[in-house]
């Protein structure tokens, strides 16, 4: 997909995956939806996903609803995204969370480029296990890698290779039902660190660059991404302060 200043400029997609466009609130930049219409995705499954921003285009990416991720009999699930933010543009990748079933084997790889001027705010949650019908992830297998680049290169790279053992394990993930990723990418992020420090634990990787991660339990770990989001896109982007309206559905 590709998103211009004034709109969809090209747009290629087959099944399970869609993209729909719903109108935007007032004051808010245009809206992309994901839409995964087969309900989840299966072992063997495979889902990529490009989004180019031409410059100064802005736009609000998020989904209908929670990715699943069903449990798997071998393979495993490969979801590849690949974002391009051309100078000037603005994105906010606020998708819901990723649900990984008891036995689920994920494989993900998601690679974002800012060019000059492009600011990126990214919250992004991985819950271990159907926590609305106290599922654990006693079986199964994560595989989730991050890249960020900017015009000078890599800003950013992360990998979590964990196996359900490594969720129980005291010293790694001590039992947490979910984990939380939220970014900042622009110009002036480290003016953000307080307030968002006040709500999560964070850290400014480098300028212009703001990242804070969580553990907890899956509600708990959702109520404290709904709190930053507002905060930062109106502090950064001087967006009305409040989270995507698919969030609030």
């Amino acid at each position: 997909m590709r998103w211009g200043a004034h709109g969809l400029v090209d747009l290629f997609q087959s099944a399970p995956m869609r993209a729909l466009f719903p109108g935007a609130e007032p004051g808010e930049p245009a809206t992309i939806a994901q839409v995964n219409v087969a309900g989840g995705l299966a072992g063997g499954d495979s889902a990529e996903f490009s989004l180019v921003l031409d410059e100064g285009a802005a736009a609000t990416l998020t989904a209908a609803a929670a990715e699943k991720v069903y449990r798997s009999l071998g393979p495993p699930t490969r979801i590849d995204t690949r974002v391009s933010l051309a100078a000037g543009a603005r994105l906010e990748w606020l998708p819901q969370e990723v649900i990984l079933f008891d036995g689920a084997e994920l494989s993900r790889r998601q690679d974002f480029s800012v060019g000059p001027g492009a600011s990126l705010l990214l919250a992004e949650m991985l819950v271990f296990g159907r926590a609305a019908r106290a599922e654990i992830f006693t079986t199964g297998s994560a595989f989730d890698s991050w890249r960020l680049r900017g015009p000078g290169g890599l800003l950013w790279a992360d990998t979590l290779a964990m196996t359900a053992a490594d969720l129980a394990h005291p010293l790694r993930f001590g039992g947490a039902e979910a984990m939380a990723t939220v970014l900042l990418a622009a110009e002036g992020a480290a003016t953000h660190r307080d307030a968002l420090r006040d709500i999560m634990p964070c850290t400014v990787l480098r300028p212009g660059l703001l990242l804070a991660r969580a553990l907890g339990r899956a509600t708990d770990i959702r109520a404290l991404v709904a709190a930053p989001v507002p905060m930062l896109r109106a502090a950064a982007f001087g967006l009305p302060a409040r989270l995507p309206r698919l969030w609030r559905c």
